[in-house]
């Protein structure tokens, strides 16, 4: 009789293995009550985190970045970073948006951007930010996962794993495509990476049943579903015995208990028809579509913000929305390389007003205190207009990593800022030039985590967010 029994599998093989399943979840980020066990670094000023992905590269110069230089030279020939270290001679075009300051800052936004020009008091303006490619699809995964190749972990999955989970009945990260399809590069930015296959983000749908496969067979009672994913979970954890390493086993594990909880817990949840009629129409839900045929207006990112505010409200730690979807090149997403004007006249009419509501209802539920809202892109646009990309037709603007605009609101985040600039025509960054891994650090320190201290081991390295080697340093001048 062998009695060098192992205390894992002595708790794999007793009780059906739900000794194992016991200790999993006292020893997860959560307990039973759903209280996150893992400790911040210090205290968090933000407990969630709202991402607006604007896929595609939005225009600061059309959007945010007034350059009076830029207005009194439209038409000049200039010599021109249009790829990286590759030059040409380009024509600067002047924004055809009519800027204003707002509020008491002073702060700059266009009129294509009525309803959110209102809220320029809540937020602080990132001017300087640089990143290191021209091309969406490493541009992308640069800016969620830190790095510019696949197999690294999102900034979602890195603040799940540092923080856990605020409620057990919900995913911690959940993300929102925009109707036209998902971004470049697709999945992997939100995976996991090489850390546990159960921090990846959780996908809700915008068309049907948010969560694929959650109902169950109509006729099943409860009971009856409880046994089938007990004995389910049981086969699991014995075929996991001798596979310690198999994190998406794990994962999948996990995810029928989730999905379980789930269907109790997501119906009331995503239930944006509880909500009053009159905040629904500030979302811009129920309302037209946009005068340009490729327009969806703002009713399903109006209902995506709606959903966003009631997940951070239930506990859920990270929200990603992304505008615009589909293959890059077209006017689908943010990438104006066909005429600016017409990619602001399909695109901002759809986030105008569901960014607006979102920002007032989280202000007025008191969350916008406790919760960070993050708005912006892969990189920014050039202040030339494009002729390389399209075929001679002028208009458009090509990419540009070398300085673009972020804005950040709510959680620790000091109200009404304008922070760094670009030269004159807004080329590049040049006061207070800022990596994007610095705009992660920030993300990360206003959730209560250290980027240095926050490290995952993977291929002999204690891998981090902004990088092994690589320099990072908090945006101080735009907290609170």
């Amino acid at each position: 009789m062998d009695l060098s029994v192992s205390r894992r599998h002595f708790l794999r093989t007793t009780g059906a293995g739900f000794g194992a399943l016991a200790l999993h979840s006292m020893l997860s980020p959560q307990n039973a009550a759903g209280i996150a066990l893992m400790s911040p670094h210090w205290a968090p000023k933000a407990k969630s985190c709202i991402f607006l992905f604007m896929y595609g590269g939005p225009s600061q110069l059309d959007l945010f970045d007034y350059k009076p230089e830029l207005q009194l030279r439209d038409g000049q020939s200039i010599d021109n970073e249009f790829r990286r270290s590759t030059h040409t001679k380009a024509v600067l075009q002047a924004s055809r948006r009519s800027f204003r300051q707002h509020g008491q800052s002073g702060l700059w936004c266009s009129d294509a951007l009525p309803h959110l020009s209102r809220h320029m008091d809540k937020m602080a303006m990132i001017h300087s930010l640089t990143s290191d490619s021209f091309a969406h699809g490493s541009a992308l995964l640069n800016m969620n996962t830190g790095r510019a190749i696949q197999g690294h972990p999102s900034l979602g999955a890195w603040i799940s794993y540092g923080l856990g989970e605020l409620n057990e009945n919900l995913p911690a990260y959940v993300v929102m495509l925009d109707p036209r399809g998902g971004p470049t590069t697709g999945s992997p930015n939100w995976s996991h990476g090489y850390m546990p296959a159960s921090l990846q983000g959780t996908v809700l749908r915008t068309q049907g049943p948010p969560i694929m496969n959650l109902t169950p067979a109509r006729g099943t009672a409860q009971s009856t579903q409880r046994h089938q994913i007990e004995l389910t979970q049981h086969f699991n954890r014995f075929h996991l015995e001798n596979r310690d390493h198999a994190s998406w086993l794990e994962a999948r594990i996990r995810s029928y208990e989730l999905a379980f909880r789930l269907q109790m817990t997501a119906p009331e949840a995503l239930d944006i028809e509880s909500e009053s009629p009159t905040l629904r129409e500030q979302y811009g839900i129920g309302a037209d579509k946009g005068s340009h045929r490729l327009c969806l207006g703002p009713d399903p990112f109006g209902r995506q913000c709606l959903v966003a505010r009631r997940l951070v409200e239930r506990g859920v730690r990270f929200v990603q929305i992304y505008s615009g979807g589909g293959a890059a090149g077209g006017q689908n997403s943010w990438d104006g390389h066909h005429g600016i004007e017409e990619n602001l006249g399909i695109h901002c009419p759809e986030i105008d007003r569901p960014i607006s509501a979102l920002l007032e209802d989280l202000e007025q539920r008191g969350l916008l205190e406790e919760t960070l809202v993050v708005w912006g892109g892969e990189f920014g646009r050039q202040p030339v207009s494009e002729t390389f990309n399209t075929g001679g037709k002028s208009g458009g603007r090509d990419h540009n990593p070398l300085g673009f605009t972020y804005w950040m609101a709510g959680g620790g985040i000091q109200p009404g800022v304008r922070y760094g600039s670009t030269d004159e025509l807004g080329e590049r960054a040049v006061e207070h030039p800022h990596h994007l891994r610095d705009l992660h650090a920030t993300i990360l320190h206003l959730m209560g985590l250290d980027h240095t201290r926050l490290s995952y081991p993977y291929a002999g390295l204690d891998q981090r967010l902004t990088g092994v080697e690589e320099h990072a340093q908090v945006i101080h001048g735009i907290l609170a």
